[in-house]
C-alpha cells in the first residue's frame, strides 16, 4: 500500500523480536490519542497492563499482522477465533501509529485482517471497539453487537459484522 506521500507500507506476520516496539505504538495510543476519551488515570492503568508479556500472549492465540513504513512499525493487528468458535472470529489490538492516523493504515489493517483464514470461515465477526475508534469500525462496516450502544465493562464498545459463508452443494 503507498501513503499519500508515496511511501510504501508492508505487511508481514508478527515476530517476536516486534514486541517491544509494538508495545510502544500501542502505548502511544493510549496517552497520545484514546487519553481523550478516557482520562489520563484510565490510560496509564491500560498501559501498566498492556506490556511485552501481554503482547505475547496474545501472538500466541491470534493471527498478528506488523505493518512497515521505512524500517519501522506504522501499524498492528491481529484476529482471533471468538472463545474457540468456529464460526466466529474477534479482532483485536488494531493500533496505528499516531502520526500515521487518517492515511488509510488502519483500514489496510482491517483489509488484512478480512482477508485471514480466520476471518474468512467465520459467519460472525466481532470487535470492542474504543470510544476513539467506534466511527472507523462502522465505516469497514461493522455495527452494535445486537443492535445496543452501549459501553461494556471494559469501556468497549462491542461491534460485529456478519458473513455469508458459501458452502458446495
Amino acid at each position: 500500500m503507498k501513503l499519500s506521500n508515496g511511501t510504501e507500507v508492508i505487511v508481514r506476520p508478527y515476530r517476536e523480536t516486534d514486541a517491544e516496539e509494538i508495545v510502544r505504538l500501542i502505548r502511544r495510543n493510549f496517552r497520545e490519542v484514546n487519553v481523550k476519551d478516557y482520562g489520563e488515570k484510565a490510560m496509564a492503568a491500560l498501559s501498566a497492563t498492556h506490556d511485552v508479556n501481554w503482547l505475547k500472549g496474545v501472538a500466541e492465540y491470534a493471527h498478528m499482522y506488523v505493518f512497515w513504513n521505512e524500517n519501522k512499525i506504522v501499524g498492528v493487528g491481529s484476529i482471533s477465533s471468538f472463545w474457540g468458535s468456529l464460526t466466529e472470529s474477534i479482532l483485536l489490538t488494531v493500533f496505528v501509529l499516531p502520526e500515521f492516523h487518517g492515511q488509510g493504515i488502519g483500514s489496510y489493517i482491517i483489509d488484512t485482517l478480512e482477508s485471514d483464514e480466520l476471518f474468512l470461515r467465520a459467519e460472525r465477526i466481532e470487535i470492542p471497539a474504543s470510544i476513539t475508534a467506534v466511527e472507523f469500525y462502522r465505516k469497514k462496516g461493522y455495527e452494535y453487537k445486537n443492535g445496543i450502544k452501549e459501553l461494556d465493562d471494559e469501556q468497549h464498545y462491542r461491534l460485529e459484522k456478519f458473513r455469508m459463508i458459501q458452502t458446495r452443494a
